[in-house]
């Protein structure tokens, strides 16, 4: 729960009469009475509960300290003081909750010991008409005094039944607090604050702080000054953080699972400009920007348009002086100074944009399906943008801003309607597989085609044609083989139905050009010579032989028939069974050849383990 209102009116001091707990911390705010600072505190309530309780400064000079309190409020408490009523940070704290999206709340109606009973139905009239039109419309009203006690065990009530209408924060999320403060204990070191408003943390979790990308660990936890080893979303949550600098860390900063999120610059937002606001906002102004805990200048960039009027909404992007980090549908507020203050405010829609020309219809329309939320669309949107690089869960869930459990949901129902595939824990757009299925396809003809004589292509040869994602391309493979439009030649891969257009008397005759030639077979070039064809045909012709088992290559372009190898191997063995081992001189001998052919032949048989080199002699393999 967060307080709001206007300065003076009472807030520190009903928490403290709540809770026994100031929140005035600062001697600044000690000598002036004034709350400067977020101030903490929590309250137990008599159904057992504890809720955490931030005190937000009331003075419009530190509207900016209220805006980073109000973020990750489940229940607001407006403060208006019966011998004033509503003033105007009342009604600017009540803008921004509602900027922010506070569902719930009450209204304490403070300082009833120093007016009249009349007086007080008054103020409560007045609240009442102030309040029509909101979030807070029919909002229980309490009326209290912090000195005599009225009205305090009432109010207590109040808030424990409406803590029953809150809805609790899942901890599907990715793991984030924005930090509000940082300090060190002595002995313990680094300490920092915040409400944790996604996800969970854990003793030991590896940590990283950004934008800054510093790396640490979590040494210990606390809420409400309680240790505890796990802190779920929702909770005002304190953490012990081991490797990481005092120094090195401010408010705004964000704590997150390492490896996680990335802090960004550039923002794809909806924006509602207040109703009250007294001027357009024209594209192009710099405004400040409030997220989270932080708080950074911001260039907004209206899309197709060239100013919102009072009262109007729009997309635009903000591109910021320095990175934030958030996620999809992260609300914000846009404040400025001197007479404007807070000019509205709005939802993140993407994170991680680039940068857009203002007029784009196709960028309007993408951002407007966003808006409105359904988990499918968000995930296509997505999908479409990293195409056709495929997001893993983690990356998906940074960049829609979805829990868990609601992305499988929508994983699920999105491989059901043949609009995506999961491949190896990365979701891919299913019209990517189907254009890397298409690439394959054409690859292959134009293989086929330059390649006549060449039974297929390597899986290696072809991804490299279709330059696609290594898991895509399997995957395509896969389809491809099982719908019958491809097969497998081997370890190759061809066309269904190709076949290799060569006559077989063709390969008959350079079979047996090698067969006659024995241990001397002539060059590539000496064959193609002696034919009357290609070079670049004969190579052709050679390959295929060879894989069919008929001839084998020895060294680069050198091919031996493989009866001729086969006879070759006969005679070695039984050389070295009688000898024991043989020299390059012994093996010329036995061979009848020159070194040109006796040096790659007996490398041959080193290669296929059927001799060994022992010096500048060979042995037989094992013996």
């Amino acid at each position: 729960m967060g307080t709001a209102g206007h300065v003076d009116h009472g807030k520190t001091t009903l928490i403290r009469a709540l809770t026994g707990i100031d929140t005035d911390r600062l001697k600044e705010e000690k000598q002036r009475e004034m709350t400067i600072e977020l101030g903490f505190a929590y309250l137990d309530l008599p159904s057992g509960r504890r809720i955490g309780i931030v005190d937000v400064p009331g003075h419009e000079r530190f509207v900016r300290h209220m805006v980073a309190g109000a973020q990750g409020m489940d229940l607001v408490a407006m403060i208006v003081a019966a011998d004033e009523g509503v003033m105007p940070q009342t009604r600017e704290h009540l803008q921004i909750c509602q900027l922010l999206g506070v569902k719930k709340g009450l209204v304490v109606i403070t300082k009833i010991d120093l007016v009249e009973r009349e007086f007080i139905e008054l103020v409560r009239e007045e609240v009442s008409d102030f309040l029509k039109g909101t979030f807070l419309e029919g909002a229980p009203i309490v009326e209290v005094s912090s000195v005599t006690g009225e009205g305090l065990e009432e109010l207590v009530e109040l808030i424990d039944r409406l803590v029953d209408e809150v809805q609790e924060r899942p901890s599907d999320g990715l793991f984030r607090l924005p930090i509000d403060r940082v300090f060190t204990i002595k002995g313990f070191g680094t300490v920092v604050t915040g409400t944790l408003i996604s996800g969970e943390v854990s003793i030991g979790d590896e940590i990283q702080v950004l934008p800054q990308g510093i790396r640490g660990k979590v040494r210990g936890l606390q809420v409400h000054k309680e240790k505890v080893q796990k802190a779920l979303a929702g909770q005002r949550t304190a953490i012990n953080l081991l490797g990481i600098d005092r120094e090195a860390i401010q408010r705004g900063d964000v704590l997150v699972h390492s490896g996680t999120l990335e802090a960004t610059s550039c923002l794809d937002v909806h924006i509602q400009h207040l109703p009250d606001a007294p001027v357009p906002l024209r594209n192009g102004m710099t405004l400040q920007l409030h997220i989270g805990t932080s708080h950074v200048p911001a260039k907004v960039i209206l899309l197709g348009r060239d100013a919102l009027e009072p009262g109007e909404r729009g997309f635009a992007q903000l591109r910021l002086e320095r990175p934030v980090v958030v996620v999809p549908f992260d609300r914000f507020v846009l404040r400025g100074s001197g007479i404007i203050q807070t000019w509205g405010g709005g939802i993140v829609l993407d994170a991680h944009p680039g940068r857009h020309k203002r007029f784009r219809p196709e960028v309007i329309q993408g951002l407007s399906q966003i808006l409105e939320a359904d988990p499918e669309t968000v995930l296509l949107y997505h999908l479409w943008k990293h195409s056709p690089k495929g997001m893993d869960e983690i990356k998906l869930m940074a960049h829609t801003g979805l829990r868990r459990r609601i992305l499988e949901e929508a994983v699920r129902a999105l491989q059901q309607k043949g609009k995506a595939v999961l491949l190896e824990g990365s979701l891919f757009l299913r019209e990517d597989l189907e254009r890397v299925k298409g690439g394959l396809i054409e690859a292959l003809s134009d293989f086929h085609r330059q390649n006549p004589l060449r039974p297929g292509a390597s899986p290696e040869e072809l991804r490299g044609k279709v330059g696609a994602d290594e898991r895509l391309f399997e995957k395509a493979v896969q389809e491809l083989l099982e719908g019958g439009e491809i097969e497998p030649e081997g370890e190759l891969l061809r066309l269904k139905g190709h076949r290799v257009p060569v006559e077989e008397d063709e390969l008959g005759e350079i079979e047996e050009i090698l067969l006659r030639a024995g241990l001397k077979p002539p060059t590539l070039r000496e064959i193609a010579q002696l034919k009357g064809i290609e070079v670049s045909r004969v190579k052709e012709i050679m390959a295929l032989l060879a894989r069919r088992g008929i001839i084998v290559r020895v060294k680069e372009e050198l091919y031996f028939h493989s009866r001729v190898l086969e006879d070759l191997k006969e005679r070695l063995v039984n050389y070295l069974r009688e000898k024991g081992r043989i020299s390059i001189q012994d093996f010329k001998a036995l061979t009848g050849v020159s070194r040109k052919f006796a040096v790659p032949l007996a490398e041959y048989f080193d290669q296929i383990r059927v001799t060994i080199r022992v010096g500048d002699d060979r042995i037989l393999r094992g013996s």
